[in-house]
């Protein structure tokens, strides 16, 4: 994201970060040498939690940050932030990490509780402005990403389940499953993953993929471990837009049974992009298609344990190798995303 230029800048840039417009919100968002990191939002809370907030400084420090953004989006019910804001500038001072800004949202004004000058921030606020048409708004949209939802509920609507195509539900049933054991592990699962590489080929290409005995296969071989493995290596700095799109698409036209993998993927790629709400949300997804999937059950502890998107690809990209060696030989070429 751009630099941040002032608190309208900022303002307009949390919902990108985020996902959605918060409200009733706590947000801290990481900043290394003036570039943004991630963003972590929790629920305004009612009362001081000491080992909350410890979590979100600590958070920072995980995240490598220099310096540090606060923006409090207050119930309209509570008068005042300053029972949380203080404690959390104090524990996030005592790491050694620079507040650079902290805005207080209240009832559609806002003002800067570190700001002395009273005609910049005056005590009653300053109306909130238009973030659709701000620049942040503009640059972003640009750079190819879509507008926040306008709540949470929107965006977790936005992950539900679309009708289930009868006609890809058909072509599920004729693909076997692997039976793990048997001499063509490594063939079928090397068929998954070429499968994956074609889907997302053809994806990038058209923006949709019509093709349900494709589609079918995919579903179906990412089942696997080492084909779910495959998918989520793939992710580059070039194509990552691109394979979130697949996946957010794939997670609403899942049938039930098929859902936690694609969730996991797509849970994967928004928490590379800094959007850890709606990762969460996918697992949300994924754990409500089946409640011990390990996958998920991993990403929901490293996600809140806050790990830096940085250092989460860092480990993604690890294992990309290791698992493209056992699918195919060393001199394939076949394992990458064109």
């Amino acid at each position: 994201m751009t630099t941040l230029t002032s608190p309208h800048d900022l303002l307009a840039a949390v919902p990108f970060l985020v996902g959605f417009h918060p409200t009733n919100s706590l947000v801290v968002i990481a900043l290394t040498d003036q570039q943004i990191g991630m963003a972590m939002r929790i629920d305004f809370p009612q009362e001081l939690d000491p080992d909350q907030i410890d979590a979100l400084a600590s958070h920072l420090l995980r995240e490598g940050a220099d310096s540090a953004l606060i923006v409090a989006y207050i119930p309209d019910e509570v008068a005042d932030s300053d029972f949380i804001l203080e404690p959390l500038r104090e524990a996030i001072a005592l790491r050694g990490v620079l507040i650079r800004e902290c805005l207080q949202v209240h009832r559609d004004r806002w003002r800067s509780t570190i700001c002395q000058d009273q005609e910049c921030c005056p005590p009653e606020g300053t109306a909130m402005p238009d973030i659709s048409t701000s620049r942040i708004s503009a640059e972003q949209v640009a750079a190819g990403q879509l507008m926040p939802f306008a709540n949470l509920a929107e965006l977790e609507a936005s992950l539900d389940s679309l009708e289930v195509n009868q006609e890809l539900l058909n072509e599920i049933r004729k693909i076997p499953a692997i039976k793990y054991g048997s001499d063509n592990v490594i063939a079928l699962e090397r068929e998954g993953a070429l499968a994956v590489n074609e889907l997302a080929t053809e994806f990038s290409d058209l923006g949709i993929v019509e093709d349900n005995k494709l589609l079918a296969l995919v579903f179906v071989r990412l089942l696997d471990v080492q084909v779910r493995d495959f998918a989520m290596g793939l992710v580059t700095d070039q194509n990552i837009m691109v394979l979130a799109s697949l996946w957010r698409w794939m997670l609403r036209i899942a049938p039930p049974g098929f859902v936690a993998p694609v969730a996991t993927l797509f849970a994967a790629t928004s928490y590379e992009e800094g959007d850890g709400a709606l990762a969460q949300r996918a697992l949300d997804r994924a754990l409500a298609d089946d409640s011990r999937y390990p996958m998920a059950l991993l990403l929901r502890k490293v996600f809140s344990a806050g790990w830096p998107p940085a250092q989460f690809a860092e480990m993604r990209a690890d294992l990309h190798p290791r698992v493209c060696a056992l699918l195919f030989p060393p001199e394939s070429s076949q394992a990458e995303v064109s």
